[in-house]
């Protein structure tokens, strides 16, 4: 059982913490932290709807984000939830492109009751066949209910345009088609489990008043037994986009035009200047401080809102720019929007601005860490992306590093052969 404890003052990250990992390939990320009793329990299974490689089989991520709520042979359905309940506990859990992430905020003084009933399922679960289709029916009642959000109707929309291999191409939830077709596919289902719901797959990350001797024996414990099984998913990789694509997709119901600008970007690497500096670019191009969007939000009134997307994900995705303008508007705020990407491929950004906005990046991250839930939900997706804590620092350290010079070239990167242009409009 490897350990590595780390002292919060050498580093940007404000807490002390331990990490260790189990024989079994179980990462354990303990942060003590003054907080009251309470503790945020966090479970991390890198696997989301990328890692549905398999035709007519997208949506099986999210579909176990339900299905890990119905219980084990000592634990059933009803039972776990009465148990969470009765602790005053609220668990949940969301899924991602990248990860599926389990919650809890608890009391210090649950956290074995807790820990019983998390590790028992994610080494336990079983469902009969019945439960199987009632909760895939489930799911796709929630596909039909996402459909009346234009949002989601534009992002499935974006990512099939955008990609032709990789499985990015199908959103979290799935294709209607195999959501629908989900309630045949029990045996699939547990062969998806066994796969993915591994240890070598898992990061368990607890944090808030514990004493950390004694959460790690209770690791060992509950989680010792679980077996290795993990099969890495085989993800086709994405061709090199050659050329821009245009497509527009309609809305059945009343909304403003939606207009979405995506550019290829590169996977997630807290060492890598390019990505690091695209994030800033980002925001300093298109966020509400930008420049941009005070021309035309606040001063033309030109659209309702303009926002950047330039998220981390394991393999290369979008580097997203959106805008809800009316139509009369669209072809202007296109303009403006690309203009904008041309002058920051051209023009230094100022010392200055550039210092301020490293600043309000790495404060506005830390002067959320104020309870144990914040201190995880801020670093769950950076832990997922990367498989840990520790590259936290490499990521500030490369904040900290970039000149105005690796904003231009990341802005470089950004080109009309790696663009994506898609718009939604509603009925008339």
């Amino acid at each position: 059982m490897a350990s590595n404890k780390q002292a919060h003052s050498k580093n940007i990250f404000p807490y002390e913490y331990k990490v260790k990992t189990l024989d079994n390939g179980l990462k354990v990320i303990l942060i003590p932290m003054n907080s009251n009793g309470l503790v945020a329990y966090y479970t991390i299974v890198r696997t989301g709807s990328r890692d549905e490689w398999e035709p007519g089989k997208s949506g099986f991520a999210h579909f176990f984000e339900h299905m890990m709520f119905r219980g084990t042979v000592r634990h059933p359905g009803g039972m776990y939830d009465s148990l969470i309940t009765s602790l005053g506990a609220d668990a949940n859990a969301y899924t991602t492109d990248d990860y599926t992430c389990y919650h809890l905020t608890i009391t210090n003084s649950d956290v074995e009751k807790v820990m019983d009933l998390e590790s028992d399922r994610f080494q336990n679960l079983t469902y009969p066949e019945s439960a199987f289709k009632t909760e895939s029916g489930a799911v796709y009642g929630e596909f039909r209910k996402g459909r009346t959000s234009p949002f989601n109707v534009l992002w499935e929309k974006i990512k099939e345009t955008a990609f032709d291999k990789h499985t990015y191409r199908h959103t979290t939830i799935g294709y209607e088609a195999d959501i629908k077709d989900m309630p045949n596919m029990y045996e699939y289902s547990k062969s998806f489990y066994n796969r993915y719901y591994r240890p070598e797959n898992c990061i368990l990350m607890i944090t808030g008043d514990i004493e950390m001797d004694s959460i790690e024996k209770m690791v060992g414990k509950y989680y010792g037994p679980w077996a290795k099984g993990y099969t890495a998913p085989k993800i086709e990789a994405e061709p090199e986009q050659k050329a821009e694509r245009i497509a527009e997709v309609k809305y059945d119901g009343k909304t403003n035009p939606i207009l979405s600008i995506s550019f290829k970007g590169k996977a997630f690497n807290p060492n890598d200047k390019t990505v690091i500096a695209a994030q800033i670019l980002g925001d300093l191009a298109f966020g509400t401080n930008s420049e941009l969007y005070k021309k035309l939000y606040l001063k033309e009134q030109k659209v309702l809102s303009l926002s950047p997307q330039f998220s981390m994900n394991r393999d290369a995705f979008l580097w997203l720019i959106y805008a809800i303008a009316p139509e009369k508007e669209l072809s202007y705020v296109q303009t403006e929007i690309l203009n904008t990407v041309e002058y920051f491929q051209k023009n230094k950004v100022n010392d200055e601005t550039l210092s301020n906005i490293k600043s309000r990046m790495k404060y506005s991250m830390l002067m959320a860490m104020d309870t144990p839930k914040n201190v995880s939900s801020s670093i769950t997706r950076f832990v997922a992306m990367t498989g840990g804590i520790e590259k936290i620092e490499s990521y500030f350290k490369t904040i900290e590093s970039l000149t105005s010079e690796d904003i231009i070239e990341a802005a470089k990167t950004l080109t009309k052969e790696k663009r994506t242009i898609v718009t939604l409009k509603g009925a008339n």
